[in-house]
């Protein structure tokens, strides 16, 4: 994947968003239907659960909600219950938010019940953003490890510093609606192989990354709130150029892997893609959270994704 391929993917999908002009707008070829987003949500019992198990009539609705990316508060509904048709499960849908986690994050950047919604999306948002330092810190000194070329070093380096940055702005969003900055967990990191490197950069960067560069780019034109517009439109070219690395840096690296190890590598890549598509459909924002902050609604969300996965890996959400 080229500088030249991903630019102009990400410039068709932006000419999608919502365009806020004079400080409200609404002129997508999808439509801004934010508020179909709010409020718990009524979901069909998944296939299997993250255990890979199979759920019964007696499992917990936590463990489903779990399997289909939502969050508790739950409940269950028996069929016939209702009218319903079919077993069913009630959650509150999670929060789209993608970036880059180095492996042994163990903060999830959640805040205190009481927070307003919106700063409870910025600080998660600053969590992200703090923890992609780490990183790409520890992915500059992996890949000068394993002989990278220089090039490829150099571009980690300055994505953690450009990473130092977004956390402050995010913060600073945070701050300003009551919302403090989520300490920071990363348990110290092991050597480990290229293919492990490969497979990370693969979901992390390939997917999670680069939809999060989309995202950004995506709030910098839908935001109502003018600090989130600025804020955004600040971040969104950096994390459009760390996107572009995630690519070559997986370009340099299925290069020096067996066939074996780049099957596992693209493997990976595919259920990044299904996971990122599970999480959109069942992303939840309240309505003013949703116009504010500039981020799509489920629907719209998902369909970004299968848009994004289509040009990038093409077959993985087939």
């Amino acid at each position: 994947m080229s500088r030249r391929a991903l630019r102009p993917v990400f410039k068709r999908l932006w000419l999608l968003a919502p365009v806020v002009t004079l400080g409200v707008g609404c002129s997508s070829t999808w439509g801004c239907d934010f508020d179909k987003n709010s409020g718990p949500r009524t979901f069909a019992l998944p296939a299997t659960l993250n255990d890979g198990g199979v759920p019964t009539q007696d499992t917990p609705c936590e463990d489903l909600c779990e399997a289909l990316g939502a969050t508790t508060p739950c409940s269950r509904i028996a069929k016939g219950e209702g009218g319903a048709e079919a077993d069913m499960v009630t959650c509150e849908a999670s929060v789209l938010c993608e970036g880059r986690r180095p492996e042994g994050l163990c903060s999830d950047g959640a805040v205190a019940a009481e927070v307003p919604p919106l700063g409870a999306l910025f600080a998660r948002m600053a969590h992200l953003e703090a923890a992609s330092v780490p990183a790409f810190e520890r992915l500059a000194d992996e890949l000068a490890g394993h002989g990278a070329p220089e090039r490829l070093v150099r571009a980690a380096r300055r994505a953690a510093k450009d990473e130092v940055r977004h956390a402050s702005a995010m913060e600073s969003l945070a701050l300003l609606q009551g919302a403090p900055m989520p300490e920071l967990k990363v348990a110290p990191f092991q050597p480990r192989s290229l293919e492990a490197l490969a497979i990370e950069n693969a979901v992390e960067g390939c997917v999670r990354e680069t939809f999060g560069a989309l995202l950004a780019g995506w709030q910098a034109r839908s935001a109502e709130d003018a600090q989130v517009r600025e804020s955004l439109g600040t971040i969104a070219p950096d994390e459009l150029m760390h996107a572009e690395l995630s690519w070559a840096i997986d370009a340099w690296a299925m290069e020096q892997l067996s066939p074996e190890a780049r099957e596992r590598v693209d493997a990976a890549r595919r259920e990044a893609w299904r996971e990122l598509e599970r999480n959109a459909v069942t992303s939840h924002l309240p309505d003013d959270v949703a116009r504010l902050s500039g981020l799509p609604a489920a629907d719209v969300a998902r369909r970004l994704v299968r848009e994004l996965a289509a040009e990038l890996m093409p077959g993985a959400l087939a």
